[in-house]
């Protein structure tokens, strides 16, 4: 039996691993608190009459920010993200809405953020129901509830981090607990007072007039702040300078405000909050108050999004221009700024059809043009082999990306290749290799080990090989990007889901394009030769290519587990060789010897299996990715602090399964001409390494309009990041360091 017998019995195993997120990160446990370079943030409560039910009980994430850090609010403005939280509660135990204290207003650069700096707290109401059963407290002590907490945020200064901790809170369920009453006292005072009357909002061409009734007389005649609950309806920046008025008229509060450039969202109700400015604000009074007013009037068209929005960009580059005094860079990167649907379906199409030319898909192209001599002489097979095979790339891509899209939408950093960020997948990926390659080279057939059923059921439907190689060729193709497919791919992450599918559908029907043609066009098929002895030679042949793609697999465990991960891989992936091996004798000899090579790989399994499924942290690892003291590790920090020296800065975004990297770095980025030209330059070559998940990375790829890597970035101080195509070249590095 050839190759396509052995896809029943592997590359479903291998597709649904491959789909799996990437290994989750370690995040810092440490009881009710978690102190990280930027904050220290503590889980804290307040139940002044005990947890009871109906009882007022309230708890909250205080977030003490270092100086000059700060995080965001529900809106962040025009860059940053909101603090999430997700709790753990006992049945019968839940939980209300944030209430957000009023943030302040953080310039950045020409933008502006909404968000909070020194200590907030972010408090939110337990709601105990009579359902609620309290634990029975063991003898001498007291009965408590235990509160779990997850919690995510972004803190910023001149770069931004995203930062996570899980806090546990054991709650005394008698008494009052009342050590933290000054501050959620605070948190209380800066909330914002709803109004009376909801007011009203109209818009009136590209601007927004507001009115508001009812504010206090404390608040009349004053200027207030004003911050729209709704993200990127109003121009953030402007709503701090000349660009917005606002007007008493009697008891009535009105402003008029510019619509954002970049609009995302057109409401019909925006809850909005106006606050006294801090000299205005006094002791024991109301600070904010809000209302949810009803929108009137025509929105105007909302203009194509740009594929790096501001807020994106802020992140990374209008950040680091405020440490620096220069004007924060536009969005102006050497990728498009301005790509329109079509344009980025045509580049998902150009990019899954140049995916052929990339080393990672070449195995499995030389096993199509194997079957397809099989099939010479017979168009209509030919034909149904070809959509067979787009059908299962398309449907691939369209699977490997909703992963994507829905991991991201539900928090996870991810970005293309994500799936090879997990040790586990890229051991499941290597043990499917290495028995294609085994297969291919005579070592068992699977005919002999596979039910009749399942054999029969094969040969009754051949055009399911096609459609798993189909599978098996993205499998292979996802660590790589090619050309144009790094902006089509950023851009679908801004997209609404079913528009961001249609983009992963056209990178696939653009890989399978080649094959589908030669599948319509007779004349190419006669082009091969006549099926013979040769497709034998060739086939065992093809088994060096995987056996090649078990080394790279191993060699990238090695990136992420170290040494012993390696190793145990290669161990383990022996005792497979051998298993399928001892499956192929007869009588029995072969249920001894499998016995025997079955437990002894189970006990070795049990006893360093663990060795694969590890994450050595980056420090462990370093020598071999570095290479020389010419590249640094990347950091933001890094970026900023080199930025605000005045010195350029290169950044190599890659990944040790990413084999258009490997192929820029022994190449390109090794050529020494190039390095003579960064040092002309005294150009900073820093290196993010994405082979392990990185949620910094993943957030500076975004901010780039980038899901994938390899991604190269020129920065200079007060100038826009150039970024520089996927296959890098000698003369294109050369040129864009001359203009620096």
């Amino acid at each position: 039996m050839i190759f396509s017998r052995i896809q029943f019995a592997t590359l479903l195993i291998a597709t649904t691993a491959a789909c799996m997120p990437a290994a989750a990160q370690l995040t810092p446990k440490a009881g009710a608190v978690v102190t990280t370079p930027h904050v220290r943030a503590e889980l804290i409560a307040h139940a002044p009459d005990g947890v009871t039910p109906g009882a007022p009980v309230w708890v909250g994430l205080q977030i003490v920010h270092k100086p000059e850090w700060h995080t965001y609010w529900k809106n962040a403005g025009d860059s940053g993200l909101p603090t999430e939280m997700t709790w753990t509660l006992p049945a019968g135990v839940s939980t209300g809405e944030i209430a957000w204290p009023v943030p302040e207003k953080i310039p950045v650069g020409n933008l502006a953020n909404y968000g909070y700096e020194n200590t907030v707290l972010l408090p939110v109401p337990l709601e105990v129901s009579t359902l609620y059963k309290p634990p029975v407290a063991l003898a001498g002590g007291t009965p408590s509830m235990d509160i779990q907490l997850k919690a995510s945020w972004l803190v910023c200064r001149k770069e931004c981090i995203p930062e996570e901790g899980e806090f546990t809170l054991s709650l005394p369920l008698q008494g009052s607990t009342a050590l933290h009453k000054a501050d959620f006292d605070t948190a209380q005072a800066a909330q914002p007072q709803p109004l009376a009357k909801p007011g009203a909002i109209e818009v009136n061409g590209n601007n927004l007039q507001v009115r508001l009734e009812g504010l206090p007389a404390a608040a009349q005649g004053k200027t207030l702040a004003f911050f729209p609950e709704t993200p990127e309806v109003i121009r953030t920046a402007a709503v701090s300078g000349k660009d917005w008025t606002q007007s008493w008229q009697g008891g009535t509060w009105t402003a008029t405000l510019p619509l954002a450039d970049q609009r995302s969202a057109s409401p019909t109700v925006m809850p909005v909050v106006v606050a006294l400015a801090e000299a205005d604000r006094q002791a024991g009074q109301p600070v904010a108050w809000r209302a949810e007013a009803p929108v009137t009037g025509n929105w105007p068209a909302a203009p194509q999004r740009a594929e790096v929005s501001p807020a994106l960009q802020a992140a990374l580059t209008a950040n680091a221009a405020k440490a620096t005094g220069a004007a924060a860079p536009s969005a102006d990167l050497n990728a498009p700024s301005s790509t329109t649907f079509i344009m980025a379906l045509l580049g998902a199409l150009l990019g899954g059809l140049l995916l052929n030319l990339m080393p990672c898909v070449f195995p499995i192209l030389a096993i199509k043009v194997l079957g397809f001599a099989r099939q010479a002489g017979n168009a209509s097979a030919h034909r149904k082999a070809g959509l067979a095979y787009t059908g299962g790339v398309m449907l691939s891509f369209l699977a490997l990306g909703g992963a994507m899209l829905a991991l991201r939408a539900a928090g996870a950093g991810l970005g293309w290749g994500f799936q090879l960020q997990s040790p586990g997948v890229v051991a499941a990926l290597a043990a499917l290799f290495t028995l294609i390659g085994l297969n291919l080279v005579g070592v068992f057939e699977f005919g002999r080990a596979a039910p009749s059923s399942v054999c029969s059921a094969q040969a009754k439907h051949p055009l399911a090989n096609d459609f798993l190689s189909g599978v098996l060729a993205v499998v292979i193709a996802s660590p790589c990007t090619a050309p144009f497919m790094g902006a089509s791919l950023g851009f679908a992450i801004s997209l609404p889901a079913g528009q961001a599918l249609l983009l992963f559908a056209a990178l696939g029907f653009g890989l399978a394009l080649p094959y589908l043609v030669a599948s319509f066009v007779p004349v190419i098929a006669r082009l091969l030769p006549k099926p013979g002895p040769w497709m034998n030679t060739l086939r065992r042949l093809l088994a060096f290519p995987m056996f090649a793609t078990v080394a790279w697999l191993v060699w990238v465990l090695g990136q992420q587990s170290g040494i012993d991960g390696a190793g145990t891989l290669l161990a383990l992936l022996v005792c497979m060789a051998a298993i399928v091996w001892a499956l192929t004798l007869r009588g029995r000899t072969r249920v001894v010897i499998a016995t025997v090579l079955i437990a002894f790989t189970a006990l070795l399994t049990g006893a360093i299996g663990r060795n694969v499924l590890q994450v050595v942290e980056p420090a462990k690892l370093a020598s071999a990715g570095a290479g020389t003291q010419r590249w640094q590790p990347w950091s933001a920090e890094r970026v900023a602090e080199l930025s605000g020296a005045g010195q350029p800065v290169f950044i190599d975004f890659t990944a040790a399964w990413c084999v258009t990297c490997q192929y820029n770095k022994k190449s390109t980025l090794s050529d020494a001409e190039v390095l003579a030209d960064f040092d002309a330059k005294k150009v900073a070559m820093l290196r993010a390494d994405w082979t392990r998940r990185d949620p910094a990375i993943t957030a500076a790829l975004t901010a780039l309009g980038r899901s994938g890597v390899p991604v190269y970035v020129l920065q200079a101080p007060g100038k826009a990041p150039v970024v520089l195509t996927e296959i890098l070249g000698k003369d294109e590095v050369r040129a864009a360091l001359a203009r620096l």
